[in-house]
């Protein structure tokens, strides 16, 4: 019961995100396409899936070498949670992990700071490093999808920069975390 309530909070953060409006596009005048797929088929009518939409991703990386769905996962999913006292992935982030790790690979110029959170619980140490460790992890899984090691940055804060302020576990599950912060 745990774990739905989980998912449906992880749900509603990536819907409000979703909803947030990023830097502004402008199309050139001469571009007759159109940056939305047709109902039924892709912008391109690709049998492979990749949609080339001219938009950039994070950090102004090119996306149009991804599939729809791993541009998706890219724009819209920045952050991998963690569970208590855990710096192991979990299965539910490795197809966005997997995006981000082609994006960086088809990227070589765009870098990305993985910053590793804690909730309150522990001593101030012991997050900072288990933040580390979170980190560390994340970066192995980008590391093994292409991505280079000079791409990659990592930072812990611990405790010191919660998402969500609150003592119950709906606020925990929130700061266990490591955000990727496109440069």
């Amino acid at each position: 019961m745990t774990r739905l309530k989980l998912l449906f909070v992880c749900l509603a953060i990536a819907l409000i995100g979703a909803g947030c409006t990023g830097p502004e596009v402008t199309v050139p005048e001469e571009s007759t396409g159109s940056a939305v797929p047709p109902a039924g088929g892709n912008a391109d009518d690709s049998p492979s899936g990749v949609v080339t939409t001219g938009l950039p991703g994070p950090g102004g990386a090119n996306i149009s070498e991804l599939t729809l769905q791993e541009q998706t996962l890219v724009t819209e999913n920045l952050v991998v949670y963690f569970e208590f006292d855990r710096s192991d992935v979990r299965s539910d982030f490795n197809a966005m992990l997997a995006a981000h790790g082609r994006l960086l690979a088809a990227n070589p110029g765009v870098a990305v700071r993985l910053e590793g959170h804690a909730d309150e619980r522990g001593t101030r140490e012991y997050n900072i490093g288990l933040g580390e460790r979170r980190s560390q992890s994340v970066r192995q899984i980008l590391l093994l999808q292409g991505a280079a090691g000079s791409q990659l940055s990592t930072i812990s804060y611990g405790e010191e920069r919660p998402a969500v302020f609150g003592s119950d576990e709906g606020s925990w599950s929130l700061n266990r975390r490591v955000e990727l912060v496109y440069d």
